[in-house]
């Protein structure tokens, strides 16, 4: 048994930069696809995400309107962090 674990994290697992650009890329459109969701979600159905949001929650529409701006704001910043920037770099670096 030790020696299959061993086995198993000596070898290397070797992606092609190309496809991992591709990887990086689906994932920035599919994040950016639903954050654009929320945002639509956000925007033309307020009302009905602040009452779906009140049976759990007790807050004012100001503070529901600040959290989800921010949750936005930190989503998007996620995104380009983790997944713009490396593959800016990689387009570059390639």
């Amino acid at each position: 048994m030790v020696i299959n674990s061993i086995e198993l994290t000596s070898r290397r697992c070797a992606v092609d930069i190309h496809l991992l650009k591709e990887i990086l890329l689906w994932c920035a459109i599919i994040n950016y696809a639903l954050l654009l969701m929320w945002a639509g979600i956000f925007i033309f159905a307020h009302d009905w995400l602040f009452r779906w949001h009140k049976w759990w929650f007790t807050f004012s529409v100001e503070t529901f309107d600040a959290l989800h701006y921010a949750g936005m704001g930190i989503y998007k910043i996620a995104i380009w962090l983790f997944l713009l920037v490396p593959l800016i770099v990689l387009c570059f670096t390639t």
